[in-house]
């Protein structure tokens, strides 16, 4: 991302590749996080879940891969979210970055992860500095 480019209004987006039922079993080896509603059917289906949803995190680790192809890694000084709703499996999320302020150097930037059906699942907001 080019500083100059950067004014409030600015969107950034990352199309996500479909959540499956591989990529959750993956995810929970890398991350550690084996918590059956993610990865065991029958695990949900006894507590009144349909099916396995994808873990917080895998979105958030989504919208830190917009972050850094957007911008060098050492340049995000703050990122942060609050989970709103799951992402179920064979889902493809999409993540947005919205400039709200550039200022002193910085860009303040609202983020979410949307579903195709406008579900949002993820809300934050980021500072990344400009160079």
């Amino acid at each position: 991302m080019i500083a100059a480019d950067l004014a409030p209004g600015a969107v950034l987006s990352l199309e996500c590749p479909t959540i499956t039922r591989t990529a959750l079993a993956l995810y929970a080896g890398a991350s550690g996080d084996h918590n059956p509603v993610h990865i065991d059917i029958d695990a949900c289906r006894a507590v009144g879940i349909d099916d396995v949803f994808a873990h917080g995190m895998l979105s958030m680790a989504y919208l830190g891969r917009l972050l850094t192809d957007s911008f060098p890694q050492q340049s995000v000084r703050s990122f942060e979210v609050r989970f709103t709703a799951i992402t179920p499996v064979n889902a493809s999320p999409t993540c947005h970055a919205t400039v709200t302020d550039v200022e002193d150097g910085h860009a303040h930037l609202d983020l979410s992860v949307q579903l195709p059906d406008g579900t949002e699942t993820l809300r934050g907001r980021a500072v990344v500095s400009l160079p």
